[in-house]
């Protein structure tokens, strides 16, 4: 099912004298998710996207825009009549229930037509159950499940009735890194399986950049940037998007373009065109230096971590904006890395280049 947003905003009044002003939740949003695609929504806390998935769910009404399923417009169609399934936080299991139970709740408020008999709702049941691999537990309660389980009793209740959209909020969070891993791995796998078009929120990027087709990148209401992961990744759009993708972060450094080199400090790193003179704002991903005896970039060398087939370094240079910062090189270059300074050439498909005042891209 193509998800279609026109003009989509949501605005929520000031509350009291602390916080009078109204908040522009999300800003203004246009775009088309396509059909049978797992999307992510990406940004900070703040930034509006859990809002984004209350307006789509239909828990939200808003302010301004239309929202379209298909050909169908349902901005003001009730929650329970979109044809939405909706996989919370907290996963919000009925406890007094068993998994079984858990997981035909949906189907038991179904009315005329598409009212379905005990056996049928067992079936529909033990379907769901079996997509998300918990077909064995369907006796048990919650309290008797792993969080990993009760995540997967959430996503089959939500699957249930073959919703049209399927919506997770954050639905990793709750659980500790080797299961976040494999659950994730679970819901491309489903998500796939069923080719239902589904919208992730999380503020993990490594998250949304493992599983997701397209990735949202928010900010303050505001979408900075959709694309593919890996494209969004190579090709910020801005300088918020360079910095919120990446582990680790990219390192910003203060520079200077004059006469078609970019300067850090008084070395020319890098040839970039007919690029404007003036002061910018650069972003190197950590794994753009390479270390060469003739390199243009002198670095301070503070220690050497090594991490199995990568080593990762902690280096010094005056134009960077903070103390220390985190650099990437393949483990068979380790011994390149020697003394108190190390000199690099940097790889140009890797540096960006930023205004100053306002964090837009300057292409080179």
């Amino acid at each position: 099912m193509k998800v279609t947003l026109q003009n989509l905003t949501k605005i929520f009044p000031g509350r009291g004298r602390k916080n009078p002003q109204p908040v522009r939740a999300v800003n203004s949003f246009t775009l088309e998710i396509p059909d049978g695609k797992l999307v992510g929504l990406l940004g900070p806390s703040g930034c509006g996207k859990s809002t984004m998935l209350n307006l789509l769910s239909g828990l939200l009404e808003p302010t301004e825009g239309r929202i379209f399923f298909g050909d169908d417009d349902v901005t003001g169609l009730p929650a329970e009549h979109r044809g939405v399934g909706l996989v919370f936080q907290n996963y919000a299991l009925y406890p007094h229930l068993t998994v079984e139970q858990n997981i035909t709740f949906p189907l038991e408020n179904l009315r005329g037509k598409d009212r379905l008999t005990k056996a049928q709702m067992a079936e529909k049941a033990r379907q769901a159950a079996s997509l998300v691999q918990i077909q064995h537990l369907m006796e048990r309660k919650p309290g008797e499940l792993s969080g990993g389980q009760q995540q997967r009793v959430a996503i089959a209740r939500a699957l249930v009735k073959m919703p049209r959209i399927l919506l997770l909020d954050e639905p990793l969070s709750n659980l500790d890194a080797r299961l976040r891993l494999q659950t994730r791995e679970e819901i491309r796998r489903i998500q796939k399986q069923t080719g239902i078009t589904t919208v992730f929120v999380t503020h993990d990027q490594e998250e949304a950049m493992s599983i997701c087709d397209l990735i949202l990148v928010m900010k303050e209401g505001d979408l900075q940037q959709m694309g593919h992961p890996q494209q969004v990744y190579d090709d910020p759009a801005n300088l918020f998007v360079a910095k919120f993708l990446g582990t680790p972060p990219i390192n910003t450094f203060t520079g200077t373009v004059r006469s078609g080199g970019l300067y850090l400090g008084q070395q020319r790193v890098l040839e970039v065109g007919e690029v404007p003179e003036g002061d910018v704002e650069v972003a190197i991903r950590p794994e753009s230096f390479v270390p060469e005896e003739t390199g243009p970039l002198t670095c301070g060398l503070d220690r050497v971590e090594v991490m199995g087939r990568d080593v990762s370094a902690l280096c010094r240079h005056g134009s960077f904006t903070g103390e220390t910062f985190r650099i990437i090189i393949d483990a068979d270059d380790r011994q390149k890395l020697t003394g108190s300074t190390v000199n690099f050439r940097l790889k140009p498909n890797k540096v960006f280049l930023f205004r100053r005042d306002t964090g837009e891209r300057i292409r080179f």
